[in-house]
């Protein structure tokens, strides 16, 4: 489970529901079924025709990935076992890596590897797997993009929502407490399309945008931890070339850990 998403969820949620209670709202006037199927459903058919099909279909794949933890190799833990392996190749030659590809979890290091133990050039290695990295980066900004637009659609039709409301509203003004509740309750379509869109969809847009940029740094790793051992580096210089890639807080760490070895 991903706590920070529960938990900025939560605290969303409370923000909404003790400032309304603060200022003298009932947290029931939220319950509005027209104005929660203006924004739910038209957000949802937004989207539906702003995107293909493929695209859609992925969309509880992404709700997984905003909600649990992935499930990725610690970087410090990728830097010491190329550092590891850089020291084996240069003692026992890059065929002695042929047993490890069957023991690495991720097929993107593995493939990477395979084609290192195969002999290819450095060239070759790194244009396929940067080319890998290309296509993850789009599929992933793609899904991204399907909550991006939910955000932007969202405050939209709760505007729309609350002029359908203050229409139905309007249209009978002859009692003044009735009138005064219907255009509050217009008003709550406007309330609901900014949380989803702020909120909701926005945020979950942006974190799907952090875990890929993630994921890609450890595959950038990969791609320089393969070259350098097709490239005879040492144990020394493969930390120094991927550390390369980390902030300065992690390659302070990962220093630290070089000492206690």
């Amino acid at each position: 489970m991903d706590k920070t998403s529960l938990i900025g969820l939560i605290l969303g949620l409370i923000a909404v529901g003790v400032g309304m209670v603060l200022k003298g709202v009932s947290v029931m006037a939220l319950v509005n079924p027209a104005a929660i199927l203006i924004i739910l459903l038209g957000t949802v058919a937004a989207v539906t025709i702003a995107f293909p099909g493929s695209s859609l279909k992925k969309v509880p794949a992404l709700f997984k990935i905003i909600f649990t933890e992935s499930n990725q190799t610690d970087t410090k833990e990728l830097i010491n076992m190329f550092s590891n392996w850089a020291d084996q190749t240069r003692k026992e030659g890059i065929l002695s890596l042929e047993q490890r590809v069957g023991e690495v979890d991720d097929p993107f290091l593995s493939s990477g590897l395979q084609l290192a133990i195969d002999g290819q050039s450095p060239d070759f290695i790194k244009d396929i797997m940067l080319e890998k990295i290309d296509a993850m980066e789009q599929r992933h900004e793609e899904g991204a993009a399907i909550f991006t637009q939910a955000g932007t659609y969202a405050p939209t039709l709760g505007v729309l929502g609350a002029v359908i409301g203050l229409i139905a509203a309007l249209a009978d003004m002859s009692d003044a407490d009735a009138l005064g509740h219907a255009i509050s309750a217009a008003f709550v379509a406007t309330l609901l399309g900014i949380f989803t869109g702020y909120v909701l969809w926005h945020p979950f847009a942006n974190k799907l945008r952090e875990k890929s940029k993630r994921e890609i740094l450890q595959k950038e790793i990969m791609v320089e931890g393969i070259l350098s051992i097709t490239t005879g580096d040492s144990k020394m210089i493969v930390r120094e070339k991927l550390g390369s890639l980390l902030s300065s807080k992690e390659m302070a760490a990962l220093k630290m850990v070089d000492l206690d070895e």
